[in-house]
């Protein structure tokens, strides 16, 4: 946090949210669901192409204030498997727009230290797109202040199947398939964020209250955040009051909360269970 303050002057109208913010307790790895350029373009009239444009910036606004906050990782879900269902002129808009984002941003994801990584099926991406992810990708391997995974022609479905099968062809290839036995960590280790930490928050803009297919296996545990805000107006406050929300969370991953279950509490709980069974 202490980038990101420095980086507030006095009067900036987020900075008392991100003074509000315990730089202890900071998520670890942030997903976001970019939802919303669409609407967006609707309620101006634009063509919903407009509306991918202007997502760009919160893109780039995101990627910096996590960095400044001292964020680990973040995935941002850019394109799924689902959508090359849409029209083919949005969808090679979608393509433009990300070989115009990775050219333009990358001296700056150098300059702050930002590692850039792909995930999805990459294979099926334009051989241009793919060409200039890989190169970004390449320079920006030895940067370690924060890690942004780009989820494109992702889906959470494919990446488990793709999960499986590699486990699968790994075991036939090292003559031990009859005796496979995977365990959390072994499918863990075969996803394509198997480098990264589970996501500790997914925010989701636009209000839908669903998952999209992504991450199935690693949001297990995450907390989840819905705005109605649109993607495109998404800002650096939007994403602070998400991580002050974060913070107001108790965390208990299936069990209690610290001093939830004391030694007072226990005694009332087996004192209640003896009085029922006596009574039957």
């Amino acid at each position: 946090m202490k980038d990101l303050l420095e980086s507030l002057q006095p009067g900036d109208p987020d900075l008392d949210l991100a003074l509000a913010i315990d730089p202890q307790r900071l998520p670890s790895h942030i997903a976001i669901i970019m939802d919303g350029n669409g609407r967006w373009a609707n309620r101006r009239s634009l063509p919903r192409v407009a509306g991918h444009s202007a997502g760009v910036g919160p893109v780039r606004s995101t990627v910096e204030s996590c960095a400044r906050m001292g964020i680990q990782v973040l995935t941002l879900y850019a394109f799924s498997v689902e959508n090359w269902k849409r029209p083919r002129a949005e969808v090679e808009t979608l393509w433009r727009l990300l070989r115009f984002y990775l050219k333009k941003e990358l001296p700056d994801l150098q300059k702050n230290g930002i590692r850039l990584q792909a995930i999805g099926r990459l294979d099926a991406l334009p051989h241009q797109v793919r060409a200039e992810l890989e190169s970004v990708v390449e320079a920006t391997a030895r940067n370690r202040k924060l890690l942004v995974n780009l989820a494109i022609n992702y889906g959470g479905r494919t990446e488990i199947l793709d999960a499986v099968n590699n486990i699968i062809d790994a075991a036939r290839r090292e003559g031990r398939l009859d005796s496979l036995n995977v365990d959390e960590e072994t499918f863990a280790a075969g996803l394509y964020t198997a480098d990264s930490p589970d996501p500790d928050l997914l925010i989701r803009t636009s209000g839908e209250m669903r998952i999209s297919n992504f991450l199935l296996w690693q949001i297990a545990y995450s907390e989840l955040y819905v705005t109605e805000t649109l993607w495109p107006d998404f800002n650096r406050r939007e994403l602070l009051k998400a991580v002050f929300d974060f913070q107001k969370r108790d965390r208990r991953y299936g069990g209690l909360s610290n001093g939830a279950y004391n030694g007072t509490r226990a005694h009332r709980e087996a004192q209640l269970v003896e009085a029922v069974a006596t009574s039957q």
